[in-house]
């Protein structure tokens, strides 16, 4: 394979000349159609910075698509999200021609409107690639036709209403997605619920060791990585299933191995406080009078001599 070459892509006429497209209609918003797209040479590989927002649904492409050290096949069609500043690698295994589309959004489009900052919210612009959306036929229809509606806006004589009316499809795009990444975390019960006992073992094998003394608490961050998904996509994912946030989960599994601590050792409260990782012991008592209603020495006099 050859080295991958870099391309900074900073408007949607810079990815359209990446991509030897006719130049966009529109300056700051673009629908491609991903057959018109030039595939690179099989073996060929390329990395992107994109300064924009992208949304693609791409099918039958046989290839890998990365960010960071994170790769996913894209061999079924699946709906994916892009913020700016993320990167984008791409290889070409094979000579194949895929189909999908994909819509490019300037940052700059979104000025001024309370999408600009409303769009911060969608989780999934966050996501791995692995954690894509996978949508049924009738999901597909529901996203392709907005996005058919904000090209025949573009394509018409731009006016004061034209942006208006594409933010409001953008708007209602995103919203379905959120429903339907929503149905997903439902219907892939089996998948989800393993991360789920995953996380349990790995808490549970990080405060039976020694790195809650050497590395202290856990993050949520160092959780998400080892679980190997985004710590967005886990947050929400947890919040449905159980609930509880990540650093929820994480005070529990704490909570659980200090009353065990309090209840079986003679410890003093400071020692069970450094051995579970805190600085200061104030801050262990702290947090276990917020979970249980009572403090450490208060829980470890309710059991009998």
């Amino acid at each position: 394979m050859t080295d991958g070459h870099f391309h900074q892509i900073r408007t949607t006429s810079d990815y359209h000349t990446f991509r030897q497209l006719a130049k966009p209609q529109h300056p700051l918003i673009s629908v491609i159609n991903v057959e018109d797209i030039r595939n690179l040479p099989v073996g060929e590989a390329a990395t992107l910075v994109m300064d924009l927002y992208c949304i693609a649904l791409k099918r039958n492409f046989k290839g890998k698509i990365k960010y960071g050290q994170q790769k996913y096949d894209f061999d079924e069609g699946v709906l994916f999200f892009m913020s700016p500043g993320q990167v984008l690698s791409i290889e070409a295994t094979e000579e194949v021609f895929h189909s999908g589309w994909m819509l490019l959004v300037h940052p700059d489009f979104l000025w001024n409107t309370p999408l600009a900052n409303t769009i911060r919210q969608y989780e999934y612009f966050s996501y791995l690639v692995h954690e894509a959306l996978f949508l049924s036929e009738k999901e597909e229809t529901v996203i392709t036709e907005i996005i058919q509606q904000i090209e025949q806006v573009y394509q018409a004589p731009i006016d004061k209403f034209s942006q208006p009316i594409m933010i409001a499809h953008l708007e209602v795009l995103l919203s379905y997605a959120d429903r339907f990444y929503h149905r997903q975390f439902i219907t892939r019960k089996i998948t989800n619920h393993q991360i789920l006992n995953r996380l349990d073992t790995l808490l549970t094998n990080y405060f039976n060791s020694d790195d809650l003394i050497i590395k202290g608490l856990p993050t949520v961050q160092f959780v998400a990585e080892s679980l190997n998904v985004s710590p967005n996509y886990l947050s929400v994912l947890l919040n449905l299933l159980t609930g509880q946030s990540t650093q929820h989960h994480i005070h529990d599994k704490l909570i659980e191995k200090a009353k065990e601590k309090l209840s079986t050792t003679d410890l003093s409260v400071s020692e069970i406080a450094y051995a579970l990782g805190f600085e200061h012991p104030q801050s262990f008592s702290k947090l276990f009078k917020n979970k249980t209603n009572c403090s450490p020495l208060e829980f470890r006099h309710s059991f009998p001599n």
